[in-house]
Order: structure tokens, then C-alpha cells, then sequence
């Protein structure tokens, strides 16, 4: 752990130096630095320099901080705001201005500070401040994703599977007619279409902007397999925004394309038009389809319970992603949520960065 406090140390004389060296960051280099070994100097400055490093002007004052901090013949380099040497426990990764460590005895310090990206996961997005919100939004791209799977009529060479009479045959006549092992072939492996249809209205304009970042780090991990629409008081398909790569920059695109942000919501009507116009023309067969709503239905909750039974019969699977199912003592006893809750395959949470992630593991499955 004592190594730990050195590297930890170096990214704070970093950030004394003027580099914007955040939790995250440091973190990074924590991580990098344990995987490579933290015996060779050469691994430890390039671990630091790919993961401290955010711009090409920082690489002057890494390289003097590194050789300072680092040297093997000078004490390492500290700070004048820095404590007397002590022994770290564990060491607190926290941004300075968000906690202070606390300090023990003069020869031993503990810190108690759990993680705040941890915390963070955990946290209903609804409830964050501005700071963290914008801390979260930074996490999505951690967020792990696994396109799921479908097996294609097509066939590939194989250790396994099915025998293989052709290539056997071609085998055996290279061998000219001499007994050989026998080819297989299995059925080939391609991605499986994920449609997200994400409720954007009032009622759930806390969360809105969160699931189209999942929906962006969908589209970015299968751009061709993936499609996304909103729904309000219309249906709009927003793929092509969410097309672009930077993050911000696509939901910024996405805003612009969708008219009824944060307005009322027609779900059974909006569902019942995404059913006629786009999944029974194939978009919706054989896909995951993942519908993100509270499920607060203004209309009539037997016109969506039967859209979704009609969905049902199209797709592969359809998940529901409600905010609410991650409150203590929910129940689908809502008018809308309990019209489609026989047609589902899953209903799972939708309301913080650990319930996202379950929701990929979900999609992927």
C-alpha cells in the first residue's frame, strides 16, 4: 500500500503543477501502474504520461514533476502543503475540493473516504447536484456494453458442430482418397438489432437525458444494429444524432431533433405508431427491444398493454427500464405498467449508473 501513497502523491504534486489531474485520472494511473508493476521506471512514466496527460502542453511539466518525483538520487519531490512522511493505509482518491482527508496521529493516517465514483453509481440521477451530474455523465463512458447475439443461416468452419461433407470430401481428395479427420461447421455468430424506445416527457425529464447516453454507448459499440426512437406525444428517431461520437455533441443533436422534450406523453398511441410504421416492416423482429418509461399512461392503459403484446409477437425480447423499480417496496400496480407487465420479459431499474449497467447486462444476455 505504501506504494500506493507514491503514486498517489505523484498525481497531487501534478495537479500542484497546473495539470487538471482529476479522481478519475488518478485512478487510471493507480490501475495502469498495478497491471504493468511498479518495479520499472520506464512503465511507471508512460502509465502516468497515457493517463495524467490531457493535452500535449502538460508533457513539459510531467516530464520535470516525473524526474523530480522520481529520481534516483534525490528525495522525492514535496510540496510545501505537503504532511510529514506518514504510512497510508489506503489512499483517498477524491478530488481535494470535494473531501479533505482526514488526518490521524503524526505517524499513521487512515482514510476512511470510500470512493465517490462508487457512491456515485449508486446514486438516483434525479437526486444529484449540477457537480454531480456532470461527474456522472464523465462515468457513462465506463459503462460496459455487449451487443447480444443471433446465429445467422449462414455456416463457418468449425472445431464442432454439424459434419462438413464438402470441405471432408475436398480433404480427402488432396489426400487421394486417403482416410482423414472429418470437418465441421457451425452456424456463424452476428450482432442481434436493439431498438430503444425512451420516454422523453415531463414525468421523466430527470432521467431522459441519462438513457440517451446508454442509448449513445449502444449505438457507438453497433452503430448498424442499433436504433433508437423517443417518445411524447409523437415518436421520433433520433439514430442518426446519437450517430455522433463525441457524447455531448449527440445529445445535443438529439435535442434539437426531438419537438415534444419534456411535454406530455401518448404511450399507447406512440408505441401503436412505432408497431405499424416500423416494427412490423422487420425493424422490431427478432430484436431486443428495451422501452424506458415510468409507464405513466394519460390514455388508455388496455390500448398499450395490447401494442405491447403485439410487440411481444415481433420481437426477441422486450425489457422495460422504469425509474421507479429501484425504489424500495415498488409494485407494477400502475395503470400503464401493470397493462404491459405480462408482455415483458423483464422489467428492471432504470434510475442510477449501477442500474444502467444492469441494464446492459440485460440486453447483452
Amino acid at each position: 500500500m505504501a506504494d500506493v501513497a507514491i503514486f498517489v502523491g505523484f498525481a497531487h504534486a501534478l495537479r500542484e503543477a497546473g495539470l487538471g489531474v482529476t479522481s478519475d485520472r488518478t485512478q487510471a494511473f493507480v490501475e495502469a501502474v498495478t497491471l504493468l508493476g511498479p518495479d520499472r521506471r520506464h512503465d511507471v512514466y508512460w502509465a502516468g504520461r497515457a493517463t495524467l496527460c490531457a493535452d500535449p502542453d502538460d508533457l513539459g511539466a510531467y516530464n520535470e514533476v516525473f524526474t523530480a518525483w522520481f529520481s534516483p538520487h534525490e528525495p522525492r519531490l514535496r510540496t510545501r502543503t505537503q504532511p510529514p512522511p506518514r504510512v497510508v493505509v489506503q489512499a483517498a482518491l477524491e478530488d481535494a475540493d470535494e473531501g479533505e482527508v482526514r488526518s490521524g496521529d503524526d505517524t499513521q493516517e487512515v482514510a476512511m473516504v470510500a470512493s465517490r465514483a462508487e457512491t456515485l453509481r449508486h446514486r438516483d440521477v434525479a437526486a444529484l447536484s449540477p457537480g454531480e451530474r456532470a461527474e456522472v455523465a464523465r462515468m457513462f463512458g465506463r459503462l460496459e456494453v455487449r451487443v447480444p447475439l443471433r446465429r445467422s443461416p449462414r455456416r463457418t468452419p468449425h472445431r464442432r458442430g454439424d459434419l462438413d461433407p464438402t470441405r471432408t470430401l475436398r480433404d480427402q481428395l488432396r489426400r487421394a482418397g486417403e482416410p482423414g479427420p472429418l470437418r465441421f461447421r457451425a452456424p456463424r455468430r452476428r450482432p442481434r438489432r436493439v431498438v430503444l424506445l425512451i420516454d422523453v416527457s415531463g414525468s421523466m425529464s430527470a432521467y431522459a437525458d441519462s438513457l440517451l447516453r446508454v442509448a449513445h454507448r449502444l449505438v457507438a459499440a453497433s452503430p448498424r444494429e442499433v436504433e433508437v426512437f423517443t417518445l411524447g406525444t409523437r415518436l421520433t428517431r433520433v439514430t442518426a444524432a446519437l450517430r455522433v461520437r463525441d457524447p455531448e455533441d449527440a445529445l445535443a443533436a438529439a435535442g434539437a431533433t426531438v419537438p415534444d422534450w419534456s411535454g406530455g406523453t401518448r404511450l399507447g398511441e406512440v408505441v401503436r405508431a412505432f408497431v405499424d410504421r416500423w416494427g412490423q416492416r422487420g425493424m422490431a423482429r427478432g430484436a431486443v427491444v428495451v422501452i424506458a418509461s415510468d409507464g405513466w399512461e394519460r390514455g388508455d392503459p388496455v390500448l398499450l398493454g395490447a401494442q405491447v403484446e403485439r410487440l411481444r409477437r415481433l420481437a426477441h425480447r422486450v425489457l422495460w427500464a422504469n425509474p421507479h423499480r429501484g425504489r424500495p417496496g415498488y409494485a407494477p400496480v400502475q395503470g400503464g405498467i401493470a397493462a404491459v407487465h405480462p408482455h415483458l420479459d423483464a422489467l428492471v431499474a432504470g434510475h442510477s449508473l449501477a442500474a444502467f449497467q444492469a441494464l446492459l447486462d440485460e440486453v447483452g444476455r
